[in-house]
């Protein structure tokens, strides 16, 4: 006795399925004929299953993948290099005294601007000026001397040895008036050049000494920038290189300006080379001693240039995968020879040609010869949220219809 099924009952005829229904034995025939049809039966259901998988799979295969993409192009690249740098004054120097004495006057204020030759600083000299007055009065003296004997000589009366020798003495007057007349100028302290005085550090009545400083001078006007660069690289910088230089002091401010001197040695320890530049200051905003941190740019070259994301690293070599020409374009790999990275930038030296189309997102879901869809060309990093997005709800909509 076997108890039928709800299989079997549906696969009997009708009258069969009204006669052997619950628990009665069923012939033989009938129980080969139930067992032919539920063979047959699994087997449609099996075959009808398969077809699906193989179409699926054949639909899945003929989809061609979502990428995005970028063409290789031909870009302006300006080569910089950073470093820091020391302000300087275009001129610069500390006056001290060469004499010893007491302070009389003083012609400047705190940070005053001066003309050369202007006076700053007086020192007393009555005792320089004392002596001045006696040299002058000795020359008078033998300048009369002089004049009497050549007097006498005109008449061929005087010895003409008594005539040079009084001539002589009023050039040795002169020399010592010269000497005494310096030692007087060395009393009062004199700008060099116009520039602009520091701080005052004395006051009137102060005894000052040989090398004491009085005053600093600067000329502000135009600033001189030094900074040091490697060596290595001597054979890009040259005169009239344009640079750009900023300070933390003026933050978002640009000071243009151009290489003016290279200097002649080179360090042995660190290998570098000290440059200077000259910074216009009309504005008197720069100081001497001031950091500055330095751009300086080289001249322009073109250059091939894909995004980084679309790099494939392979051991030490570095691949694309390169659209082809067909429709649906397919992938190949590429190697490709880089240079240097810029701004999610990379320099391609070898392995593409302008023009060429490569993926740059979706690397890691191609293989060799499969077919893409570009979704997205030449997206900017700034915008790649938005495609995705946008993609994502396509692909919901699609699967919702």
């Amino acid at each position: 006795m076997i108890k039928t099924t709800n299989l079997m009952t549906s696969l009997l005829p009708p009258f069969f399925a009204r006669s052997y229904t619950g628990t009665r034995r069923l012939p033989a025939w009938a129980t080969r004929l139930v067992t032919a049809t539920s063979t047959v039966a699994t087997a449609l259901i099996v075959t009808v299953t398969f077809s699906v998988t193989g179409i699926g799979a054949a639909r899945a295969e003929a989809a061609p993948t979502a990428v995005m993409t970028a063409t290789v192009q031909t870009q302006t690249w300006r080569e910089s290099l950073e470093a820091l740098g020391t302000l300087r004054a275009d001129e610069s120097v500390t006056l001290s005294a060469t004499v010893t004495g007491r302070v009389e006057a003083l012609n400047f204020d705190d940070g005053e601007s001066v003309d050369a030759g202007q006076w700053l600083v007086q020192l007393e000299d009555d005792q320089a000026r004392a002596s001045l007055r006696a040299a002058e009065a000795l020359r008078e003296q033998r300048q009369n001397a002089v004049n009497r004997a050549q007097q006498l000589q005109d008449r061929n009366l005087g010895v003409r040895a008594t005539l040079e020798d009084s001539t002589a003495l009023v050039g040795q007057s002169e020399a010592e008036i010269d000497e005494i007349s310096a030692r007087i100028d060395d009393h009062r302290i004199r700008a060099p050049f116009a520039g602009t005085v520091g701080l005052r550090e004395l006051s009137q009545g102060a005894l000052v000494t040989p090398g004491t400083e009085l005053v600093t001078l600067d000329k502000l006007d135009v600033m001189k920038l030094d900074f040091t660069v490697p060596a290595t690289l001597l054979s890009a910088i040259r005169p009239g290189l344009a640079l750009d230089a900023t300070t933390p002091s003026y933050p978002g401010r640009i000071f243009e300006a151009d290489v003016a001197t290279i200097g002649t040695r080179i360090d042995a320890v660190s290998r570098s080379l000290t440059v200077r530049a000259r910074l216009d200051n009309a504005e008197r905003l720069l100081r001497p001693g001031m950091l500055m941190i330095v751009t300086l740019s080289q001249p322009p070259r073109q250059v091939l240039s894909v995004p980084e994301g679309a790099l494939v690293p392979d051991g030490e070599r570095q691949t694309v995968w390169l659209l082809d020409a067909q429709d649906p374009p397919r992938v190949s790999r590429r190697e490709i020879t880089i240079g240097e990275r810029r701004d999610g930038k990379v320099e391609v030296l070898e392995g593409l040609a302008e023009g060429d189309r490569i993926v740059t997102h979706g690397t890691l879901k191609v293989r060799a010869d499969d077919a893409v869809e570009s979704i997205a060309e030449n997206v900017a990093e700034s915008d790649m949220q938005g495609v995705l997005e946008r993609q994502r709800r396509a692909s919901a909509s699609e699967t919702d219809n």
